[in-house]
């Protein structure tokens, strides 16, 4: 028999792995663009799925953002129909107020959340580029290691619906030989080309001259600085959960923190614990400024008056930080 094309090997062997402990008899749904990345998923998909005794189908989104797109999005539902999975077409409208990208972003989720209603599973095609692409532009942004820890491979929302993203340890160029030895038919989307969008100038001149001018390897560095990252960040988290139960309190109107705790603590812990507890609180994110200006109440008290929040006001009360609605 001939051998299996290596890049067929490594995409069913990801998905395998991901699918490997969801419940027998439940449903996966792949979120199927017509692209690359999303065809080599759906396609793995259908082949392992069955094996492992889950059911299949696919969720094709139509943002509506391109003329034609319709037909885009009728002729990837056949593909994954000739493939063997459930194919199902989301049409929605995508308001643009916080620009097409996010928009985009925010109407696809909300769409395939709800259109896979009593799935165990979303499985998204995300790869090792778009992971080194998020956390470049995370670092560029300056928003902190939330930012730089990219997207993971896991994710469980409120409603027990985990988000998989099986091809995080795989190239992008994996998936297109893919889809060459699969004779699948690929659709390239032209906004992946269109160098208004920061990340389409993030994979067409910054990583490139990373790679010309550091070598090669840099994307797969920044994966894995962004999983290591995750890593830290659950080992805080972890600390700042069983800290938070000793040193908060409810107060009317809102919550309070000892002063005394917050300033005994590391920065990094300290800092942790104020976004936790306002986020929980108010469910509002602080910046770093926000941020270190509430922990001065704690580390450099000189009087100061109370600090407006978005959602919430802080002000130091004796020996405690109290946070009230505003």
């Amino acid at each position: 028999m001939p051998s299996l094309p290596p890049a067929i090997a490594e995409i069913r062997l990801a998905v395998r792995t991901a699918l490997a402990d969801l419940p027998t008899g439940s449903t996966v749904v792949v979120a199927l663009s017509g692209g690359a990345d999303s065809l080599a998923l759906a396609a793995a998909t259908a082949f392992e799925a069955p094996k492992l005794g889950l059911r299949a189908e696919t969720i094709t989104v139509d943002h509506g953002l391109q003329e034609g797109s319709d037909a885009v999005a009728a002729r990837a539902a056949e593909i994954a129909s000739d493939l063997g999975l459930t194919a199902h077409v989301v049409p929605v409208v995508v308001d643009r107020a916080d620009g097409p990208e996010a928009a985009a972003r925010t109407a696809r989720y909300a769409a395939l959340r709800q259109a896979a209603n009593g799935a165990a599973a979303v499985l998204l095609g995300h790869t090792l580029d778009d992971q080194a692409e998020t956390v470049l532009l995370g670092l560029a942004r300056g928003s902190g290691a939330a930012s730089l820890q990219g997207m993971a491979p896991v994710r469980e929302d409120d409603g027990g619906l985990r988000w998989l993203r099986p091809l995080l340890g795989s190239r992008r160029e994996t998936t297109r030989a893919f889809c060459a030895a699969s004779a699948l038919e690929v659709w390239d989307d032209p906004h992946n080309l269109d160098d208004r969008f920061s990340r389409v100038r993030v994979r067409e001149r910054v990583l490139p001259v990373l790679e010309a001018e550091l070598g090669p390897g840099v994307a797969e560095a920044l994966a894995r600085t962004a999983e290591q990252l995750r890593e830290d960040a659950a080992a805080f988290d972890e600390m700042i959960h069983e800290t938070i139960e000793d040193i908060v309190e409810h107060a009317e109107a809102g919550i309070s923190v000892s002063a005394a705790a917050l300033a005994a603590n590391p920065a990094a812990l300290r800092n942790r614990i104020i976004r936790l507890v306002v986020d929980s609180e108010f469910g509002v994110s602080l910046t770093r400024v926000q941020t270190v200006e509430v922990a001065r109440l704690a580390t450099d008290w000189s009087g100061q008056g109370p600090i407006d929040l978005p959602g919430c006001a802080a002000a130091r009360h004796g020996g405690r930080i109290v946070f009230t609605a505003r």
